[in-house]
């Protein structure tokens, strides 16, 4: 039986985090991967987190995503407060509100492209959107690749049916984990091309992190972190604003 999770009214508030705070470790090897993280992310919004490595961007994603729980401080993604949620509901959270492109395309070698793109549905036994899932593989001109193995497909092509997974359950934030990383620069320009139209197209919610001040232009919002605290919050963000601030930092 699949769990419910109630879900509060509506904002334009999709994602927030409150007097956050991750430590790893104790005494001498305690670490404070964040240090008291206050954040709010609109619907429709696309967020780049940077940072110096060490300074607490992945983490900050994971406990956005429900991939890890702070220490203290509170949580909510799609209006469901994620702290103090026992494993079972929390699972219903992750497979119900986020989705995930990593680095790493983690598409299944055995399924075609529309298999892989539809094997979220399937595992939470839901009914296919045929509307929905022609718009987003015709918006990711995937059309003529849904019977292509992945080992069919080359990089940039493997990279869009994993956002068009990604976007087939109509996640509350799409979550991108150094997205461009494994990409050469015409396929990281086409991926970030087609995360900034899920943002301003389809209303999509959208996270990266990313070290690549290239990328993080694409977004309409750069939060720099450094010791596990936003310390730079940039609006229309482009490559040099973004250099500037991490120079700042010593990065």
């Amino acid at each position: 039986m699949t769990e419910t999770i109630p879900v509060a009214t509506p904002t334009d508030v999709i994602a927030r985090a409150v007097a956050l705070t991750k430590t790893y470790g104790t005494g001498d090897a305690e670490v404070h991967a964040l240090a008291g993280v206050d954040l709010d992310l609109r619907t429709g919004s696309f967020t780049a987190i940077m940072g110096p490595s060490g300074s607490g961007k992945s983490t900050l994603m994971h406990c956005l995503a429900g991939l890890d729980s702070p220490t203290s401080g509170q949580v909510w993604l799609g209006g469901v407060e994620l702290t103090g949620l026992n494993d079972r509901k929390l699972t219903a959270v992750r497979r119900d509100q986020v989705g995930f492109v990593f680095q790493a395309f983690n598409l299944l070698p055995t399924l075609t492209a529309k298999e892989n793109i539809l094997l979220p549905l399937d595992l939470a036994g839901r009914k296919v959107d045929a509307a929905q899932f022609d718009s987003i593989v015709t918006s990711l001109r995937l059309t003529e690749r849904l019977r292509h193995l992945p080992s069919q497909l080359s990089g940039g092509q493997q990279q869009r049916v994993a956002i068009a997974r990604a976007l087939i359950t109509r996640p509350a934030v799409l979550f991108a984990d150094e997205p461009t990383g494994a990409l050469d620069s015409k396929a990281g320009t086409e991926l970030l091309t087609h995360l900034q139209g899920a943002s301003r197209e389809l209303g999509q919610t959208i996270v990266m992190v990313t070290h690549d001040p290239n990328a993080a232009a694409y977004a309409d919002r750069a939060l720099i972190l450094s010791d596990g605290r936003i310390v730079d919050d940039l609006a229309t963000p482009n490559a040099d604003s973004v250099l500037d601030a991490m120079r700042k930092l010593g990065a």
